[in-house]
């Protein structure tokens, strides 16, 4: 599957990226990572810590998949409303997964003052406006709910908005414990740090077959064979089948960014903005003051005309900012990861003991992997983690 197409931003920032060997003989570990992506470096510096023997395997190089086209942003609030995941969880599992997604950024911030090298890691507050009246009332249901059940979060009415804001919007919740990153960056600094703490990272290296027995997994390479006691799916969208993620769905979704701009004018603390509508348009700057906007999610074709809809999310960003008057210096498509219910996979395959997936499909994807490597960490050490109900496979 091709996972991106046109001229990609992120990897622009990063002169000298750090190399690992090619595997070329059979080796033992007690955990082995598949995929070198946000997901799998997150999962590697988590086990780092610990007296696990570690491996990662990555069949290109580290970060160069759908990590090189996240958009970095990251929100405790998701694709799924609080109210919404009340409905369907009930009021005590619903909140205590936000509060997870909600120190999953503490989390993130954390390992990036770890890291050897800056990786663009922000503190961001963040918009999350309505895109129309009729959706207002769920947002401020919505605002309701997160003050009730303790999250910190301001209602600006339309003329709070405009004030802070070029745009008018009917309503929107006012947040300040998100961020921003430069996603590219952190997994290679991720994976580099692992590597020094341990864990040993193999690029080049794809898995030509497995076998899974009850005491241990195999896994065929071109030189040499992997034998784990249990073994990490971190590979993203191509898992999709094997994992059994009946409820996931795979869209193609566009993003640009724009020239350095030199003023940000009518744009509150240069917050992360997004909004109600499904598909949703979202928006962020960067490190060397840039804008970066996308959506227009849709369908997995191949008509994939980047240049219209580069156009597109450029007339949508003028349409917010009319003072600013940016122009397209990178723009992209990209295969995009949701799930039914807004939620990600993360967990122990239903049928093989000792295979475990972190899929974090969904706006959120950064911060679900953060979340699923503390999970799948405490199901590997202790055999159980309180929310493997909410995020489990096959659900």
């Amino acid at each position: 599957m091709e996972l991106y197409q046109g001229n990609l931003y992120w990897p622009s920032t990063v002169e000298e990226t750090p190399s690992f060997p090619a595997l070329t003989s059979s080796i033992h570990c007690d955990v082995l990572i598949i995929g070198g992506g946000m997901s799998g470096t997150i999962m590697a510096r988590v086990l780092a810590d610990y007296d696990i023997k570690t491996v990662l395997i990555e069949k290109n190089q580290i970060g160069t998949g759908s990590t090189s086209v996240n958009t970095g942003l990251l929100q405790f609030s998701n694709d799924a409303m609080l109210i919404d995941l009340i409905d369907r969880f009930g009021k005590e599992k619903a909140v205590y997964f936000y509060k997870l997604c909600l120190k999953a950024i503490d989390e993130l911030d954390k390992y990036s003052t770890y890291l050897s090298e800056p990786t663009d890691f922000r503190r961001a507050d963040s918009l999350y406006y309505a895109s129309n009246e009729h959706d207002l009332k769920k947002l401020k249901n919505e605002y309701d709910a997160l003050i009730q059940h303790g999250f910190h979060a301001d209602y600006l009415d339309k003329h709070a908005i405009s004030n802070l804001y070029s745009f008018e919007a009917p309503g929107g919740i006012y947040t300040k414990a998100e961020a921003e990153v430069n996603p590219y960056k952190f997994s290679l600094q991720l994976a580099k740090d692992s590597n020094q703490l341990g864990v040993d990272i193999y690029e080049n290296t794809e898995i030509l077959s497995h076998r899974f027995s009850k005491d241990e997994l195999c896994f065929e390479t071109e030189k040499g064979d992997i034998q784990a006691k249990k073994v990490i799916y971190a590979t993203g969208y191509a898992t999709q089948e094997f994992a059994k993620t009946k409820g996931a769905l795979l869209e193609r979704t566009y993003t640009i960014a724009t020239k350095p701009i030199d003023q940000f004018i009518g744009w509150h603390n240069r917050s992360l903005i997004w909004e109600t509508a499904r598909p949703y348009h979202y928006l962020r700057t960067t490190s060397d003051n840039r804008i970066i906007i996308g959506g227009l999610d849709e369908k997995l074709t191949n008509d994939d005309d980047l240049m219209c809809k580069g156009e597109q999310l450029l007339s949508k960003l003028n349409t917010l900012f009319p003072h600013i008057s940016p122009s397209i210096e990178f723009e992209w498509s990209a295969v995009f990861g949701s799930t039914k219910d807004g939620l990600p996979f993360i967990g122990e395959h239903p049928k093989y003991e000792n295979v475990y997936f972190m899929l974090g499909y969904g706006g959120n994807g950064t911060v679900y992997s953060m979340l699923g490597a503390e999970m799948l960490k405490d199901l590997i050490l202790y055999g159980f983690h309180p929310a493997m109900d909410i995020t489990r496979l096959g659900r």
